[in-house]
């Protein structure tokens, strides 16, 4: 209270309310929140001119080295407890008989969302009282980032409680689903570091569900209907009942009888749930639970010709298979009231129900539907493009399961609201890892030719390399061999015909340090048919490295007299979209980075390359982070840049 009245509105209301939360884990973070602004309202008042000014940080003086030490000893924060275990925020399945959702009606009526004590007991004894997640993708594309985040927190909880995470195929529609996505998905999750206690599918539970909505329908709490798509728009709108919402039950339980017997043309019928029409939540404007599709199903085949609706098999299906943590993403919050209005109308176990943020990165897409366009209408090359951040395609970029996590890991598993996340900061921990991981090496993407004019024809000399930047002379396993001959290869940009005095580059006149050799100083250049159509550069060496040089230069040499260096492919990628938030735009095709993809066919590289298979990471030294690509063949190695070095790079040179 003393920080309150002292601090006023310059309270850390974030702190407070994780306070909050310690005690309330069941709370709701937006009531939470609400409360609190409140509260402090009424303690405070209106705010005044002086709580709206932002507190300027006053510079501390610099105290002694010694007290410095001190200072710094005495004041650093340790990790929150949420930053080490940011699972500490969902409570035990013991807990779980509290109020978790009140559901309002329009009538005034409400119903309090919770266990009973029969109920959660006979879900602790199927359990055993461990916590149980799911990760419940729907097959019908490749799975991206976001997924990533979604399976961070399913399989994550369960593996630090000790418990278990089904991997559920969400399979409730036959249209969409393909083998090649559910084969593709099972992959990944194992690539991820993830492992399902068991792999289930929705259309496990079809018979189970459609004994649920016949009870629903007994209940009086479904009915059969034949209103259009169109017609169901504008009544619910109009928040108006359907003609047949008050038909008999015994008139919907035969009609729904017909409806699985393939009696009733496809779109002529649904079933719906009878929740509330008049409802502020449309999501309770009595939704589909079953609709006609005359599609044979790729799981369950043709047994089934009517099919559950996401909005009733999801819930249904959370609790016959006893799942005591129910987590999505936030704009299923809305559907709350709804998931838990069919599981209280039948008297079913209730999952305690918690949505996150969604995960947001700049310069690209990651809806479904907009992904899908890219890959189908041949705008990126295929659901593994390396410029998509599906799962798939940072994986052909280079990008390693535990970078990801990391990443994951770093933004947190809050409510807060979807900020959109820099792409820069998944580029770091990306970065963090290859420097610790990829072993260095030399490619040359865009060569000039330079003759060393003192070193004898036919003489090579064979120079080691660091694979590593701390590696010890004398430890011949971190070095790779480079050999060194009259006609080398540096980069065209790193020669200029006019020197400057921020260039630490080859010039006319000249000297700069070949990376691992020598010393080499400019002393013709032969131009084609222009003077800037530079064709070849003359130098000397300095076999005795006389000269402290500040410009250190990459390069690659004939392996021998006449023979070309090792050729290989070199893919440079960049944001895929120009704009920070792409997804807002109308026309968001446009936004499409032209220069997203450069593919540059004949790099020259050292010769130890050539035994580089899929898999193989490398630091190019100073041109950033590569791994091999899948279309190398033996014949011509591919590779794709991953992400690039650090921009305080360029002017020191390697390191």
């Amino acid at each position: 209270m003393e920080a309150i009245k002292e601090q006023r509105y310059h309270i850390n209301v974030g702190t407070l309310c994780g306070q909050v939360r310690k005690r309330h884990p069941w709370g709701d973070a937006k009531a939470i929140k609400e409360e609190i602004d409140k509260r402090l309202a009424e303690i405070l008042g209106p705010k005044t001119e002086a709580d709206n000014i932002k507190p300027v940080k006053k510079k501390k003086e610099k105290p002694a080295k010694v007290e410095e030490k001190k200072v710094a000893v005495a004041t650093a924060a340790p990790p929150s407890e949420e930053e080490l275990n940011p699972y500490t925020i969902f409570p035990q399945p013991e807990e779980n008989f509290k109020v978790h959702t009140e559901i309002f009606f329009s009538d005034g009526n409400i119903w309090r969302a919770h266990n009973t004590k029969e109920i959660l007991e006979k879900h602790l004894k199927a359990t055993g009282g461990k916590v149980m997640t799911r990760f419940p993708p729907e097959p019908n594309g490749y799975l991206h980032i976001g997924h990533a985040k979604a399976m961070f927190i399913d399989f994550g909880l369960a593996k630090e409680r000790n418990g278990h995470c089904y991997l559920r195929f969400d399979d409730t529609n036959p249209e969409a689903e393909k083998k090649e996505y559910i084969d593709h998905i099972q992959e990944i999750v194992h690539w991820m570091g993830w492992e399902p206690y068991k792999v289930t599918y929705t259309s496990d539970y079809f018979q189970a569900l459609y004994e649920h909505a016949v009870e629903l329908i007994q209940k009086g709490l479904a009915y059969v209907d034949h209103q259009t798509a169109e017609e169901i728009k504008e009544y619910r709108e109009k928040k108006m009942d359907s003609p047949w919402r008050g038909r008999p039950i015994e008139e919907s339980l035969k009609l729904f009888e017909d409806m699985r017997r393939g009696l009733i043309a496809e779109g002529a019928a649904t079933l719906r749930m009878k929740q509330d029409m008049q409802n502020e939540n449309k999501n309770m404007s009595d939704l589909i639970a079953y609709r006609i599709k005359f599609t044979p199903h790729p799981h369950a085949g043709d047994k089934w010709c009517v099919y559950p609706s996401y909005d009733y098999a999801h819930c249904m299906v959370d609790s016959l298979e006893n799942i005591t943590h129910s987590l999505c993403t936030l704009e299923f919050d809305i559907r709350r009231p709804s998931y838990y209005w069919l599981l209280v109308a039948l008297g079913l176990y209730q999952p305690y129900v918690w949505e996150y943020s969604r995960l947001n990165i700049s310069n690209t897409v990651m809806s479904k539907r907009k992904l899908n366009r890219l890959v189908t209408e041949k705008w990126v090359d295929g659901w593994d493009d390396p410029r998509l951040l599906t799962l798939a395609g940072l994986r052909r970029r280079g990008v390693s399961s535990t970078a990801i996590n990391s990443f994951i890991r770093g933004i947190g598993i809050t409510r807060s609201d979807n900020s959109l996340i820099r792409v820069d900061r998944l580029e770091y921990h990306i970065r963090e890892e290859l420097n610790k991981t990829a072993p260095r090496t030399m490619v040359v993407l865009r060569p000039l030719k330079v003759v060393i004019t003192n070193l004898e024809e036919g003489k090579v000399l064979d120079l080691d390399g660091k694979m590593w930047p701390d590696a010890s002379d004398t430890d011949a396993s971190s070095h790779y061999k480079v050999p060194f001959s009259r006609t080398v290869y540096i980069e065209k940009t790193d020669f200029r015909l006019k020197d400057s005095k921020d260039y630490y580059g080859l010039a006319p006149g000249k000297s700069v340090m070949l990376r691992y050799a020598f010393p080499i100083k400019c002393t013709d250049v032969i131009s084609g048919d222009s003077p800037d159509d530079i064709v070849e550069i003359r130098a000397e060496y300095d076999p005795l490295k006389t000269s402290k040089l500040k410009g250190v230069l990459h390069w690659i040499a004939e392996p021998a007299p006449g023979v070309e260096p090792l050729k290989v492919e070199v893919r440079l990628f960049e944001k895929l979209f120009m704009s920070e938030n792409p997804a807002e735009l109308e026309d968001w095709l446009g936004d499409l980075n032209p220069h997203s993809k450069e593919v540059i066919k004949d790099a020259y590289a050292v010769p130890s390359l050539a035994t580089a298979v899929l898999g193989d990471k490398f630091q190019f030294e100073r041109l950033g982070y590569f791994a091999v690509d899948t279309d190398s063949t033996p014949e011509k190695l591919v590779f794709n840049r991953t992400v690039t070095l650090r921009d305080s790079f360029g002017k020191a040179g390697p390191k």
